[in-house]
């Protein structure tokens, strides 16, 4: 899986390349990029040498930077200076300043400093992109126990209409890799592990914080379990306050964040003479900048001007309500029950999931026997291995029971997939009646049940020869246009 989106990668930075050869961008004002406003780090952050060895790599690099990537380039060479830029979450400035002080610092005299923290940006967004697509395969292993359903999903999300920003210097890459690679950790048990992906999340973008639902929604099960299952509700509360305590640590970098706006903009000032949002009883800068120079709120976009960014948004926004009708259809009482007592007495949700370090699908008892007679000599993975047969059986079986199979005949996990559900409805609500709509094309794009959905399509024969191809066309032509349009500085989502 490595390689096959590592290839995707390849081949979408060679078509921007293209683009940028061919065609002259539309604003070109990327290349101009005044000093920072403090003078340390503006001559922490000069050039060594002003003769550059590589001028044109250097110019190529620097066009490149457009749109949103200007802040966050800007953001890793100067700090936040303005209000407007505490809009943009600082893992990935972080990371970039960080690359391009060590790994790519012997870069600065060849290619110049603004260069090398494009470079940073691109290497660092594209190799996280690469984990994605693998972790993305890997979770949807063990949840939808389909491995060729998992490869076709992560094919799909190396192809998704919103590629152009996971190659760019945006905060999508980010944000995946650590909200999908902490919910591969959180299956597998890896709870700390998935709490401190979740908060990383949370750092690269504000959505990041939607996250700690996935934790809620497990500490509900196990609250249910002990109250009613197990019928001891002491049991109850050290699950609660695990539970609260890891949505506590998620929700940190996002309210660190805003302390430190607040106290960089409304400190510098008398109480008298604060910005208006800086005297509010809740100082919420994030939301200040995403109204006051965004126009983002409820509902303020819907507008007669507007209604090319809503056609724009259509597919996606089709995709995810089709995606979560359909999880929601193959068992309605399940869903709306939110899984409870849908797992035998004494049976924990998440505790029929492959955790990592196994392999990723099930095998049968006969298999498992052969491979320990050969492979196998660890007597403790030899146990975990039959457990974790063994709870793939029951998992199977609790899925008949209810009636959830797919079309394909295919056994489905749906109290698994309600957290992804509610995740996504809420998601594409967001986007479609508070956001400028034309962003849910990348708001989306990090969703693993558009993919699981979109690949059952494309593998039902009676449907997957017409909708199939448009997913492929909706994919492959949303790549084309942006790569054309965002690269050349023209509006795209």
């Amino acid at each position: 899986m490595l390689k096959k989106s590592g290839v995707t990668r390849l081949l979408l930075i060679t078509l921007i390349s293209l683009w940028r050869s061919f065609l002259s961008p539309y604003d070109t004002s990327a290349f101009i990029y005044p000093g920072c406003l403090s003078s340390a780090d503006a001559n922490a952050n000069a050039d060594t040498d002003p003769q550059l060895l590589f001028p044109h790599v250097a110019s190529a690099l620097e066009g490149s930077i457009v749109w949103d990537s200007v802040y966050y380039v800007r953001i890793a060479q100067c700090g936040y200076e303005y209000e407007q830029s505490y809009a943009f979450f600082p893992l990935l400035p972080i990371c970039i300043s960080l690359l391009s002080r060590t790994v790519f610092a012997p870069l600065i005299p060849i290619i110049g400093h603004k260069a090398v923290l494009g470079l940073s940006g691109y290497v660092l967004n594209n190799i996280a992109f690469v984990f994605t697509a693998l972790y993305i395969y890997r979770l949807s292993i063990l949840i939808l126990n389909d491995s060729e359903v998992a490869l076709r999903a992560s094919i799909l999300f190396c192809f998704n209409p919103a590629s152009v920003f996971y190659s760019s210097i945006y905060s999508e890459s980010l944000y995946a890799v650590f909200s999908i690679v902490g919910l591969y950790n959180l299956l597998g048990h890896a709870n700390n592990v998935a709490t401190l992906c979740f908060a990383l999340s949370g750092a690269a973008r504000s959505n990041g914080m939607l996250n700690a639902g996935y934790f809620c929604f497990q500490a509900m099960h196990q609250a249910y379990d002990a109250i009613i299952l197990k019928k001891h509700a002491s049991l109850a509360l050290p699950v609660v306050v695990s539970g609260a305590f890891r949505c506590f640590c998620i929700f940190i970098p996002f309210v660190s964040f805003q302390a430190y706006g607040y106290l960089n903009i409304c400190r510098r000032h008398a109480e008298d003479e604060m910005i208006p949002w800086c005297r509010a009883r809740i100082p919420l800068l994030y939301d200040h900048i995403q109204s006051h120079y965004w126009g983002v709120g409820f509902l303020k976009y819907f507008q007669v001007k507007q209604l090319p960014n809503f056609l724009l948004a259509t597919p996606v926004l089709s995709l995810a309500i089709c995606s979560i009708v359909y999880y929601v259809k193959l068992s309605p009482k399940v869903f709306f029950s939110l899984g409870l007592g849908a797992f035998p007495a004494n049976k924990e949700l998440f505790a029929y999931i492959i955790p990592p370090g196994t392999t990723g699908e099930p095998e049968t008892p006969g298999s498992l026997e052969d491979e320990t007679s050969s492979t196998l000599q660890d007597a403790q993975s030899l146990r975990q291995r039959k457990r974790f047969t063994k709870g793939w059986s029951t998992v199977r079986n609790v899925s008949l029971q209810s009636g959830n199979v797919s079309s394909e005949g295919r056994a489905c996990l749906p109290v698994l997939v309600i957290p992804f559900i509610l995740h996504t409805g809420f998601m594409a609500a967001t986007a479609f009646l508070v956001m400028h709509v034309q962003v849910a094309t990348r708001f989306l794009s990090a969703s693993p049940l558009l993919y699981w959905f979109a690949s059952h399509v494309m593998m039902t024969p009676s449907i997957a020869k017409r909708w199939g191809y448009f997913i492929w066309v909706y994919c492959a032509s949303y790549i084309l246009i942006g790569s054309l349009l965002f690269s050349n500085f023209y509006p795209f989502t």
